[in-house]
């Protein structure tokens, strides 16, 4: 099954809830001048990571003082993606290196754990932890990947259907889906086999970039081409589709946060949306600066961040926990 919201009736939604954005608050943290921050990574002691792509860098934010600082991770790297593991490491997709890389939150110590021959230019990219404690991985050169923390080791399967392995996700039963940008579907992971199948949303060349799992395990897919979010539900095997408000919507970054409201940013309108599943209306959180290029969003409770990657800021909005 398959439904769709038009864009007319989404766009007279985002009027009638307009106002509800601004009961959140958004914060900016400037950090260090051609960064190109990418991906963010709330971590547990209240700092926040993220990748600084441009400078080869792990950065590391007190949102209490705004202090920044930048951890190396070796010549030639180029992190994307980061995320804070079950030991409380920040793990990171390192493009440049084809590495995946860990830094330690304590002590900042920084290990590699290198591609295996033959995927050295994989174009890493983003990464989930299952529920067994190994880290899956994508890469847009049409592969994804395991490392088992425990042993090092780490397994490299050649996409189903070739290069755009791109976002990635695990629910909260332990499956694990990725989006293929690319490729224009979604694909479940057997944990077990490493076996990729493919799962095509309903709108043709979608353009799946990001997906993200929310507390009863449907996966909703930010789909850049089409400029929608989709969403879905594999205990049904149904779909939904909402298209963004506006002329050329592009959605792509995805984030459901505690409350199962699902945020997206939409380059087109510069801005950070929130959708409401529930009562299908969406807010709208304009950046104060052109191309502010949001390419990820995560977030903890009561918070949803987010890094600008064309202002060299990281954007905080405050959101009610009890809404």
């Amino acid at each position: 099954m398959f439904r769709t919201i038009a864009s007319a009736l989404f766009a007279a939604l985002l009027c009638s809830v307009a106002a509800r954005a601004a009961s959140e608050e958004v914060r900016y943290y400037p950090v260090p001048e051609g960064a190109g921050p990418h991906d963010v990574a709330p971590a547990p002691d209240g700092s926040v990571w993220y990748t600084a792509q441009a400078q080869g860098a792990l950065g590391r934010l007190d949102p209490d003082t705004g202090a920044v600082r930048h951890i190396t991770l070796g010549d030639g790297s180029a992190p994307h993606g980061v995320i804070v593991g079950p030991d409380g490491a920040a793990w990171v997709t390192d493009g440049g290196l084809s590495a995946i890389v860990r830094v330690d939150a304590e002590t900042e110590a920084v290990k590699a754990f290198p591609l295996p021959e033959g995927h050295r230019y994989a174009n890493l990219n983003t990464a989930s932890f299952d529920k067994h404690g190994r880290l899956w991985f994508t890469g847009q050169e049409g592969i994804y990947g395991r490392l088992d923390p425990a042993s090092g080791k780490v397994d490299v399967w050649n996409a189903p259907r070739g290069r755009g392995a791109y976002g990635i996700t695990t629910t909260p039963s332990g499956e694990v889906y990725y989006a293929s940008l690319a490729g224009n579907h979604i694909a479940r992971i057997d944990v077990s086999t490493g076996e990729a199948s493919p799962i095509d949303p309903p709108t043709v060349d979608q353009g799946a970039r990001r997906v993200w799992s929310d507390s009863k395990g449907r996966i909703w897919v930010s789909e850049w081409n089409a400029g929608q979010v989709s969403v879905f539900d594999p205990a049904a095997n149904d779909w939904r589709s909402w298209k963004l408000p506006g002329d050329e919507p592009q959605a792509y970054a995805v984030y459901v946060d505690e409350r199962d409201k699902v945020w997206l940013t939409d380059f087109s309108a510069n801005a950070i949306v929130r959708f409401d599943p529930a009562t299908q209306t969406i807010a709208s959180f304009p950046s104060d600066r052109d191309n502010a290029n949001v390419r990820q969003l995560n977030g903890r409770s009561g918070e949803v961040w987010g890094a600008e990657s064309g202002t060299d800021r990281l954007v905080l909005i405050e959101t009610e926990t009890g809404e």
